[in-house]
């Protein structure tokens, strides 16, 4: 089956491909945050980014504030890509989304993931121990984004006032999904659950992510990589993306 384009899903349709993985950003990002992964991952994976209201051709477009409402308009733009076999892969903000999503998906008895991966995000059923940072002045907002999140937004992008000018109300929409979240307790989602995060990784501790243990009924696995919060950015990308590869792949042996 051929899929129009959609404003959703960036990446390119490979039709060979025995599976979709469909990648969410970190706060800010978009499908670029992803470039290179297709070519790391095996042929039989078709990459497929999600491009959220607000940036990239959708920038005029108002950005959510609300990981449910973005969850449920995500279960709509998505169906059409839906039609073989599926993973998600979540950074940061983008891990939340893809849970609430997959989620959203159970509730409407459509096809959910074979497999949940999360990353670099403590489990969402624990409060934030920070403050709100999608309130706080410019110049607070941008000193959070250099020291807390450094390699997410460039330092060129930072200093830049045009630049800023246009993507702070993107960063700072895509945080406040994280800051008002409000966690819903719901039956654990049956697919696997593989949790990431960076050793060095500065808002929250090893048992914060392995607390997305409680999330599944079945197989669950936390991975640390070299790195800090951006730990995918780094030395540690053809890592992670060997071990997706791994897992991506004996899942389809399974089948």
């Amino acid at each position: 089956m051929s899929h129009e384009a959609s404003l959703w899903v960036g990446g390119t349709e490979n039709p060979q491909a025995k599976m979709r993985l469909f990648c969410f950003p970190a706060a800010g990002g978009g499908t670029l945050a992803f470039r290179g992964w297709a070519q790391q991952l095996p042929s039989d994976i078709e990459v497929r980014p999600i491009r959220l209201p607000g940036r990239e051709m959708r920038i005029g477009e108002a950005c959510f504030d609300d990981a449910y409402q973005a969850a449920d308009a995500l279960a709509d733009g998505l169906s059409d890509y839906l039609d073989k076999p599926f993973a998600f892969f979540g950074h940061s903000m983008g891990s939340l989304l893809a849970f609430e999503l997959t989620r959203s998906l159970r509730r409407r008895g459509g096809p959910m993931p074979q497999i949940l991966m999360v990353s670099g995000r403590r489990a969402p059923s624990l409060p934030l121990s920070r403050s709100l940072y999608h309130t706080l002045p410019d110049t607070q907002f941008v000193d959070v984004l250099r020291t807390h999140y450094a390699g997410g937004t460039s330092e060129t992008v930072l200093q830049e006032a045009q630049l800023m000018a246009l993507f702070m109300p993107v960063i700072r929409a895509d945080f406040a999904i994280t800051d008002v979240y409000s966690y819903a307790s719901e039956a654990p989602l049956d697919c696997p659950i593989h949790a990431f995060g960076g050793e060095d990784e500065p808002e929250f501790g090893v048992a914060e992510l392995d607390a997305w243990r409680n999330e599944t009924s079945g197989y669950f696995n936390r991975t640390l990589f070299a790195g800090d919060h951006f730990y995918l950015n780094e030395a540690s990308r053809a890592a992670l993306l060997s071990y997706i590869a791994e897992v991506l792949q004996a899942q389809l042996r399974a089948q």
